[in-house]
């Protein structure tokens, strides 16, 4: 079993292949890093810029340098003594272009008699497969042997497309229907991920599927060439406790899974992983530099611009979901519902999604959570359809309704929390994040200890981060963002005058637009009009990808311009900025220096070694200045000590120190116990041990100790024979370490006990 040290992700891409990710190699070597960490691999959609759209699972993908350009980057690995880690997409495939997915096209064309038909998960009593792609204009075309619309493909079964006929007889012929692009939220009849059409479930829970989709991947294993494996969306899968133990079965190897976990949630102890891709640490560790003072004050400043109850939003946006978005899974679900007529199941079905606690339930474990929903669901005029199918789901476990349910309640979380919820509060962005909960204001520095405490007690193998591909924004920016916490009066009296000045037509949208402005400053209008789009139809308030309002997006579209075209608000905000600059890169280096020295494996997000102010994909995909990186590398390597300044250096030194001595030194990194500062300004100290030589210290609530300084506040180090030094200075630092001299230089000290 190889447990890689540290990760570092690489988004691989055809603009940045294969080839270029073993050239990176060395770099990643320089920096310290365990194990090179990569989006997937295998052949994806044409023009995939991410991987998560699988096509074809059987081979590398051609776009990224295929087959021998793999094995390069796994010599290169290799040669540096590096692991590989490599992302699994096991729940969907692409079928957004059939004619690329042999296996949907056989489907396709030979319909439930095709062999590929029981791979996915397509609802064949209802007829023809409802393909939505269709939009107001155009007409059907044969081409060959293929019907075509527009750019659109798709096979003729055989013997249908022969004699006299139209496109459209020929159409009605086949074993898909094309139908409006619009009607597939509501008649799709086969599942997906998420609401996105274009990705259809896989069956990976019948052994020939799992065969079918993984034999490639479990051959880089098998050869050594694969020393990890992430495992994407989990929950969208019909038994992800027996997935991951069947995989285990073909693996030693390092295994994490992307479980996305409420506060308070523990991942399934029977699950033979190391853990979870790290969302519930990036809670916590963003968390306890956020100021519970500011909570109030910001709560107020929110309620001027349409702010409400997160709960309350939460349940309205997670009803939008089951209303709108995923009505086709609603009414599938509803049909196993015995005894219920179809309208009540389904509203009983959608009730139940809507009042779950976390993303999902795994039974037959974990029937609290189950039992939680059943609860919340039982409304008078639903609780005998909530009863029907809580005696169903108990009666069988591991029957069909309570897995479709199961692997629905998710999507609908998801969608209803992160990709709704989230966009309409924006009364701290910072803490809108995936895994977040921003109901809760940041995370008290005993619960932070506990978590972390708790994380080396029980997954100790397992990732933690603070930027993915993923994220709705990068850990900079909300490092930035929880300054606000800090200065809440100051931050409304800004936004007062702004808003003044230019301010949106939809309040909420406004609000997280000035955070946006604020967190990503300095930021150009295309970016931040791209990101604006997104966050409008995310929320759904004013528009939506599905039903869209021109004029409402043409005035978001255009107001990034409008204030930043604007001498005096733009001097205004970079005035604010400057203000919690700062601040920011303190929280920032210590929120990093925390995550990298405390329990798990940590990933470094690619580029974000530097300052990084990118927000949601695919701004968090944009080209990364290896070039840059490398240079200042050179100079660390050549003992010179950065400035906390533009450059970002001393991230770059921080992420630098913690990742090298944990590759040389991993013994140091092993145990947890909170240390607590003493003086008028301990509250603003965060320091642990792991081993009895290894301590780290991070300055948190940089604003309000700024007004103060540290004055005597001192830090007890553990007790021992030795000499400490700051191994971010090279200084020598007493057994009482006074933190006004400790903290001068960096606002984070990493203290290493050498044996006399």
């Amino acid at each position: 079993m190889t447990v890689p040290s540290s990760t570092y992700r690489v988004q691989v891409r055809p603009d940045f292949d294969l080839d270029a990710t073993a050239d990176l190699v060395s770099y990643v070597d320089r920096l310290g890093v365990g194990a090179v960490y990569t989006s997937p691999l295998l052949a994806a959609a044409p023009g995939s810029t991410h991987g998560y759209d699988v096509v074809d699972p059987t081979k590398a993908n051609p776009e990224l340098g295929g087959e021998q350009a793999r094995l390069r980057l796994v010599a290169a690995a290799r040669e540096a003594g590096l692991g590989l880690v490599v992302d699994l997409v096991p729940n969907h495939m692409s079928v957004e272009v059939p004619a690329a997915n042999p296996w949907w096209w056989d489907v396709l064309q030979h319909g439930p008699e095709s062999r590929y038909a029981h791979y996915f998960d397509v609802d064949f009593a209802r007829g023809p497969i409802l393909l939505p792609v269709l939009g107001d204009e155009g007409r059907l075309e044969i081409k060959g042997d293929r019907l075509t619309y527009y750019d659109h493909e798709f096979p003729i079964a055989p013997g249908t497309g022969t004699g006299e006929g139209t496109a459209d007889q020929v159409h009605e012929r086949q074993h898909y229907r094309l139908v409006h692009w619009k009607r597939g939220n509501a008649e799709l009849t086969y599942r997906r991920f998420f609401d996105v059409t274009s990705l259809a479930a896989v069956r990976v829970e019948l052994p020939d599927v799992f065969a079918a989709t993984h034999a490639e991947v479990l051959r880089w294993v098998a050869n050594g060439e694969v020393t990890g494996l992430r495992i994407d969306h989990p929950d969208g899968l019909a038994d992800p406790g027996g997935y991951v133990r069947r995989l285990r079965e073909h693996t030693d190897g390092w295994l994490v899974v992307e479980k996305i976990l409420a506060a308070g949630e523990e991942l399934p102890a029977s699950w033979p992983v190391h853990g979870t891709t790290g969302y519930d640490s990036l809670r916590q560790v963003g968390g306890v530099f956020v100021d519970p003072a500011g909570e109030a004050p910001l709560t107020e400043l929110a309620a001027k611009f349409g702010g409400i109850d997160f709960h309350a939003e939460e349940e309205r946006s997670r009803r939008l979901i089951t209303g709108r978005s995923l009505v086709a899974e609603m009414r599938r679900i509803a049909a196993l519902v015995p005894g219920v007529p179809a309208d009540v199941a389904r509203r009983a079905v959608a009730e139940l999604m809507v009042a779950f606690p976390v993303y999902r339930s795994y039974l037959p474990e974990g029937f609290d959570h189950w039992s939680a929903a059943v609860r919340r669901a039982r409304r008078p005029e639903l609780a005998e359809a909530v009863d029907a199918i809580d005696r169903t789901v108990r009666a069988h476990p591991r029957g069909e309704l309570a897995t479709r349910i199961q692997q629905t309640s998710g999507m609908v979380v998801a969608k209803g929390d992160e990709d709704t919820a989230f966009y309409r509060y924006p009364r701290l962005t910072a803490l809108n994040e995936v895994g977040g909960a921003p109901d809760r204001f940041g995370v008290p520095v005993a619960e932070f200890h506990a978590g972390a405490a708790a994380r080396e007690a029980g997954w100790p193998a397992g990732m933690t981060t603070l930027s993915t591909h993923d994220t709705k924004r990068s850990e900079d920016v909300r490092a930035r963002l929880a300054v606000l916490a800090e200065l809440p009066a100051e931050f409304a009296d800004a936004v007062g005058r702004w808003s003044a000045r230019r301010g949106l037509p939809e309040p909420t949208l406004e609000l997280l637009a000035w955070q946006t402005l604020v967190g990503a400053w300095p930021i150009t209008p295309e970016r931040l009009a791209a990101y604006l789009d997104k966050a409008a139809k995310e929320a759904k308030v004013r528009t939506s990808w599905v039903d869209h309002d021109e004029e409402f997006e043409k005035a978001v579209n255009a107001w990034p311009a409008a204030v930043l075209d604007d001498p005096g608000l733009a001097d205004d905000v970079a005035a604010f900025v400057e203000r919690v600059r700062m601040p920011g890169w303190s929280n920032a280096l210590g929120q990093k220096l925390v995550q990298l020295a405390g329990p798990g494996v940590p990933d470094v997000y690619q580029g974000s070694e530097l300052w990084d102010l990118s927000l949601v994909d695919p701004d968090n995909r944009r080209p990364v200045d290896y070039q840059l990186r490398a240079e200042l590398l050179a100079r660390l390597e050549q003992g010179r000590l950065p400035d906390v300044d533009d450059t970002g250096a001393a991230k770059l030194h921080v992420v630098r120190t913690v990742l090298r001595l944990r590759r040389t030194a991993p013994h140091l990194f092993t145990g947890y116990r909170p240390l607590h500062a003493d003086g008028p300004a301990a509250a603003h100290a965060l320091a642990f041990m792991r081993s009895p030589d290894l301590v780290a210290v991070a300055t948190r609530l940089p604003v309000g100790l700024a007004r103060t300084g540290w004055l005597d506040t001192v830090l007890a180090l553990p007790a021992g024979a030795g000499t400490w030094t700051d191994l971010l200075t090279g200084r020598e630092v007493a057994p009482t370490a006074a933190l006004g001299e400790l903290l001068t230089r960096y606002p984070v000290a990493l203290l290493r006990r050498e044996a006399p």
